[in-house]
């Protein structure tokens, strides 16, 4: 059984989180961290608990997701995996991020290119790649079917759906991307999205009003519950 911690980073109050196994290794999927405040807050915590980071998993490239990426790299020495698509990005990150009211974010940090279908093995378990492009060119989410739960980034919220009005995002491919990569898997599911609380696959299919073209009856669902620390330095 692994534990899933998460903190809140940043203005847009990004989940960060931190997935570790019982002999203390540990990925962090989209550090967000950007405050001086939130930097100091997340590595006391990984000190604390002494967690060993393996690597970085990025679901996309956008700026409340990667701003801690580059100083987590090389704190721990790991390096950051990223959908090939989302990489190119990073080459006109400062325009995108002025954009968003996110700017001097560090981008060069170790990147491994990752596709829909790879299989990384962390923490004792395969993470499955599905490519879900739509918010962003090479966004992605990462599959543990062992552990049931799914990181879905910007692509699915709890009665939500990604926004696709940014540079790069395109309406179609993300209901394509839900419809054909996500809402096939088992509704037990857990989601657990870039923003917002966590949800399930059968949730969603039931009750997103963003698919009401598409809901099924409604099916039951599980809960999920996690530890939680909400890090809101400014």
């Amino acid at each position: 059984m692994l534990n899933i911690s998460y903190f809140h980073f940043n203005p847009f109050q990004e989940n960060t989180w931190l997935v570790r196994d019982n002999e203390g290794k540990a990925i962090v999927v989209d550090p967000g961290y950007l405050s001086e405040a939130e930097r100091e807050a997340f590595h006391a915590f990984v000190e604390q608990h002494s967690i060993r980071l393996e690597a970085v998993l990025l679901t996309h490239a956008h700026g409340d997701h990667i701003a801690g990426a580059a100083d987590c790299c090389r704190r721990y020495g790991i390096k950051a995996y990223l959908a090939e698509e989302d990489r190119l990005m990073l080459e006109d990150f400062a325009k995108l991020s002025a954009r968003m009211g996110i700017e001097g974010i560090d981008t060069d940090f170790p990147c491994m290119g990752v596709g829909d279908g790879d299989t990384l093995h962390l923490v004792g378990c395969d993470w499955t790649v599905i490519s879900t492009p739509g918010h962003t060119p090479g966004g992605v989410c990462y599959h543990c079917p062992k552990e049931g739960i799914l990181f879905t980034g910007d692509t699915l919220f709890k009665d939500s759906i990604g926004r696709s009005d940014l540079p790069g995002g395109d309406y179609d491919k993300l209901i394509v991307s839900i419809m054909d990569k996500i809402m096939g898997l088992d509704g037990g599911t857990d989601i657990l999205p870039g923003h917002g609380p966590t949800s399930n696959i059968s949730e969603e299919r039931t009750h997103n009003p963003f698919l009401e073209p598409f809901n099924e009856p409604e099916q039951e669902g599980i809960n999920w519950d996690a530890e939680g620390i909400a890090l809101n330095g400014q």
